[in-house]
């Protein structure tokens, strides 16, 4: 049976705080190297996908960079953002989209997810995915999903484990890879959980 994944979602951003949550960073420091290795200008088009209530936003303002969009299926994972960013919300662009039917009107210079694209677990839901990023990435795809080595659900939902080489076969058609790694995610509870890091460039 397929879930209400809006349903689901909203119902965590009300009913837990970033403490009770696994996926939860003080610094996202992985996705910032990232971001800063792919010595783009501040001015780079930067979308970040499923970003929720993440300080990825804080972190990217404060060193400057000037378009952000944050995309989440919950409204209320952006409400609780846009409130801890008081002012700055205003410099954000926010959308309430489903990944899965995101209709872009912008390319992204930069498309950022952690964590997002493992939640698509049928080949339908991953290929309406990897159509948007074909077409809509400029000139860097940066993605962290749990490895084969990680966890196998999620918020009580099933997850797809990803290899990096699992993961260059999925975007093999239109990027290459730059490089991947795997790195151990250290949750608000002390468990430990393992990513798949890749930063990708677009070939054509």
């Amino acid at each position: 049976m397929e879930i209400d994944r809006k349903k689901h979602w909203e119902t965590v951003y009300e009913t837990k705080q970033p403490d009770e949550v696994s996926w939860t960073q003080e610094n996202p420091k992985t996705s910032l190297d990232f971001i800063r290795e792919t010595h783009l200008s501040k001015t780079a088009k930067i979308i970040d996908i499923g970003g929720g209530d993440s300080k990825l936003v804080d972190f990217l303002l404060e060193e400057g960079y000037q378009d952000i969009t944050v995309l989440d299926i919950s409204e209320k994972a952006l409400k609780r953002a846009q409130k801890r960013l008081g002012k700055n919300a205003e410099k954000i662009n926010w959308i309430v989209s489903d990944i899965t039917e995101f209709k872009p009107e912008t390319g992204y210079d930069i498309w950022h997810d952690r964590a997002t694209f493992h939640f698509l677990t049928t080949a339908e839901q991953v290929e309406k995915y990897v159509k948007i990023v074909e077409k809509q990435v400029t000139s860097f795809l940066i993605i962290g999903t749990f490895s084969d080595q990680g966890p196998k659900k999620c918020s009580g939902l099933d997850i797809k484990q990803y290899s990096g080489s699992e993961l260059e076969n999925q975007f093999s058609n239109r990027f290459k890879k730059i490089k991947c790694i795997t790195e151990d995610h250290v949750t608000p509870f002390e468990t430990k959980q393992n990513f798949t890091f890749c930063v990708f460039e677009k070939t054509n």
